[in-house]
């Protein structure tokens, strides 16, 4: 029998509803439960890979190709079950089908409505593929008490009270500010978005509110009383150094006790945490420290890179050591002598990307990274600007750019026009629509053999995804190669560079793919894991 559990938010954005999520999920499971976990967001787009990163921030991309939100990042981090097509819905996605079955008819002539057509396509969202998991848990974005949202608690409150709360429960994440001036943790915001909530028709089961210091037992008792919840259900969610260490915190708080308390299923033995603790206790205190640079375009907003941030952590913790950051934006390396900022750096990460503003400083890192001998790691657009770096001070290309901006000479990177996909062939021109119709997903590789990469993955033969629109051109390949670009991983049918790395190099690898997005803490990726070895190494000749 599969259970839901709905996670909503108050007060405020950015809460942390999605880490409360991964989190619940991971204790879950190490109490031996299987878990699937879900997003409704309630923005018009169908989904967000159309959107900027500052307006949405990383788009998530799953092993069947679908652009989706940043919160799946984290369930896979956390829980290890590969998200689907089928665990991201937004508004846009639902008026989509529900206007497209409208036009066909399928509705006998009704008058469509968002009660109960809407609503009726989120609720067969929410129950779609479960894949027969003991739990789901579903968030809703945004915030109780935005318009928007609307359709979607109605259509939970529905869905409660159909399975009723032997199959359903609510937990509401909400906010409680410290006032300096009065000394105290203030509950009223924690009481009025559970008043909100109840004005929709939903009651919270548990309350998760996230603070920056201890919550009194007062204060406890308090909200209890006032949003009609038991006190033990009213769980403190305080801020962290790590976000690996939430599963600890919540469990100490009786998050995963008050949840299998609700659904009458046993709370006494305690769960599994030995890897939480391990990777906790390595984050904490790490025998070491890098520093990589990130040369990118976006580095004004954390979480457009957050599933990359993350990898490099995970790359820190196989290698027990602490990894910092240095966000550089690709533009600054435009300016004469401006690469010497990377004189400090282990290593050099350029990352993916899209349009030609701050291409030429991306180049510049790339260039610095190869003749310094610093270790240097290209992915997707990274890997595009490495070859055409290579291409114009090594093989002496004349023009050597990528179409994407433009005509050029010398085109090195083109757009991708046909590509295969298992056994079918797809397509896509200039004149397409731009969402959704990029290569996405998972797709395999072949590896070279006697390759850095082949020793790295221990396999010739890998499967990563993809969210790219341009390909570099096999057209290069021999004139690269000839001045000592090694070109070590193809698509199976030989046609699509996947990876270059330049032999004799500490350590310079591009990849088409994002190896990032298949990283977990307890799963670093062999590509992170050997790049931070290597700024390790580099770090020790300093």
């Amino acid at each position: 029998m599969t259970r839901y559990v709905f996670i909503t938010g108050g007060v405020v954005s950015s809460l942390g509803k999605g880490i409360a999520s991964a989190a619940l999920g991971a204790l879950l499971q190490a109490r031996g439960y299987t878990v699937r976990l879900r997003k409704l967001d309630p923005y018009l787009n169908v989904d967000p890979g159309t959107m900027s990163p500052y307006q949405h921030g990383e788009v998530y991309v799953t092993e069947d190709g679908a652009e989706t939100d940043l919160d799946l990042g984290h369930y896979e981090r956390f829980t290890g079950v590969a998200a689907t097509q089928a665990d991201n819905a937004t508004t846009g996605r639902i008026y989509s089908q529900v206007i497209a079955r409208e036009r066909r008819g399928d509705y006998l002539g009704a008058t469509v409505q968002v009660i109960p057509h809407v609503t009726d396509a989120i609720k067969e969202a929410i129950v779609a593929d479960s894949g027969g998991s003991d739990f789901v848990l579903v968030e809703i974005g945004g915030t109780v008490g935005d318009i928007e949202s609307l359709p979607f608690l109605e259509a939970i409150r529905q869905l409660g009270n159909e399975l009723g709360p032997e199959r359903a429960m609510f937990v509401h994440v909400t906010l409680l500010p410290y006032i300096p001036a009065a000394g105290e943790l203030k509950t009223k915001p924690t009481q009025h978005s559970v008043k909100e909530l109840l004005n929709v028709g939903i009651q919270p089961d548990v309350l998760l509110c996230r603070a920056d210091r201890p919550l009194p037992e007062g204060e406890r008792r308090k909200i209890a009383l006032f949003c009609n919840v038991r006190q033990e259900a009213v769980i403190p969610a305080l801020d962290v150094d790590t976000i690996y260490a939430v599963p600890l915190t919540y469990h100490q708080e009786g998050l995963d006790r008050e949840v299998l308390r609700h659904f009458g299923l046993p709370f006494e033995r305690e769960p599994d945490l030995k890897r939480w603790e391990k990777i906790v206790n390595i984050t904490r205190v790490p025998e070491g420290e890098v520093t990589i640079a990130i040369v990118g375009k976006y580095t004004n907003l954390k979480d457009a890179y957050k599933s990359l941030a993350e990898a490099l952590a995970h790359g820190g913790i196989a290698n027990r050591v602490r990894v910092n950051l240095d966000w550089m934006d690709s533009q600054v390396f435009e300016e004469p002598d401006a690469v010497q900022k990377l004189e400090d750096v282990n290593g050099i990460l350029v990352p993916g990307g899209f349009g030609e503003r701050g291409t030429e400083g991306k180049i510049a890192a790339a260039r610095f990274a190869r003749e310094r001998k610093v270790p240097y790691f290209g992915i997707c657009f990274g890997m595009q600007m490495a070859v055409i770096e290579a291409a114009r001070n090594l093989a002496g290309i004349e023009g050597a750019s990528s179409t994407e901006f433009g005509p050029c000479k010398a085109p090195i990177v083109g757009l991708l026009t046909e590509w295969t996909r298992g056994n079918i062939v797809e397509r896509r021109s200039e004149m397409v629509d731009k969402g959704g119709t990029m290569r996405l997903g998972a797709y395999a590789c072949e590896v070279l053999p006697e390759s850095l990469v082949a020793q790295i993955y221990g396999t010739h033969r890998i499967s990563e995804r993809h969210r790219h629109r341009y390909e570099v051109n096999i057209n290069y390949k021999d004139a690269l190669e000839r001045v000592g670009l090694l070109f070590s991983g193809m698509s199976p049918d030989g046609s699509l560079p996947e990876i270059v790395e330049i032999p004799g190099h500490p350590w310079f690898v591009g990849v088409q793919f994002h190896p990032e997005l298949k990283s977990k803490p307890f799963d670093p990726h062999p590509l992170f894991t050997s790049f931070i070895r290597a700024a390790i190494a580099q770090a020790r000749l300093v």
